[in-house]
């Protein structure tokens, strides 16, 4: 089933262009989404992409939709504590979440069960509203406790997929090894993409 809407979440690990890269997907796939970011993901941001977003939540909304060419009925930015957000709350919760790129520390206040900002919150509510969430770490090595707590989540039914491309496709560039990922979770969403070419199939889809 097709996930009609998505809060995406960005945190402050490194792999911007995974989540930035699933941002332009969902959209161009016809996908709202409600965005959520840490003040440490704009630091990776200006770090990785060479972007300097607003500080303010709303100019980065009016910047993003601006970008991809949507509205407020497709877009929706939010800040770390804005908490009536509909994300805040299991009355009306988005139909999945993902966290990409996921930071250990966000990972492990899911884990326990923290709600400190709106980041945790709506994991919190995905998982107590049974809503499918998908983690995206970005982390190596990863430690005992790292692991610990993904397993944690697994059994609580959260889907842990660790930004690993494969390279059985012969990816060409940096771009290709983004879209294996971001394929993974795509796929993850039930959401339709033509990103690569599945295995068995020689070409990516027309």
């Amino acid at each position: 089933m097709t996930a009609a809407t998505v809060t995406l979440a960005l945190t402050g690990a490194s792999g911007m262009p995974y989540g930035l890269r699933l941002l332009e997907c969902l959209l161009a796939a016809g996908v709202r989404v409600y965005l959520l970011y840490s003040q440490a993901a704009q630091v990776v941001i200006r770090q990785e992409i060479g972007e300097t977003w607003p500080s303010r939540a709303k100019e980065v909304e009016a910047l993003l939709q601006a970008r991809h060419g949507v509205d407020g009925t497709r877009l929706r930015v939010f800040g770390r504590e804005e908490w009536f957000a509909p994300v805040a709350s299991g009355s009306n919760p988005a139909d999945a979440m993902v966290i990409c790129p996921c930071t250990m520390g966000t990972l492990a206040a899911i884990a326990a069960g923290m709600s400190d900002n709106l980041i945790e919150r709506a994991a919190d509510v995905a998982i107590k509203e049974a809503k499918k969430l998908v983690i995206v770490p970005r982390e190596t090595p990863f430690s005992a406790l790292h692991l610990e707590n993904m397993l944690k989540l697994a059994r609580l039914g959260v889907c842990v997929l660790p930004a690993n491309p494969g390279f059985y496709h012969h990816p060409r560039s940096v771009e290709a090894l983004v879209d294996f990922v971001v394929a993974r979770v795509l796929d993850q969403l039930g959401v339709p993409h033509q990103l690569m070419a599945r295995w068995g199939e020689t070409d990516a889809p027309a």
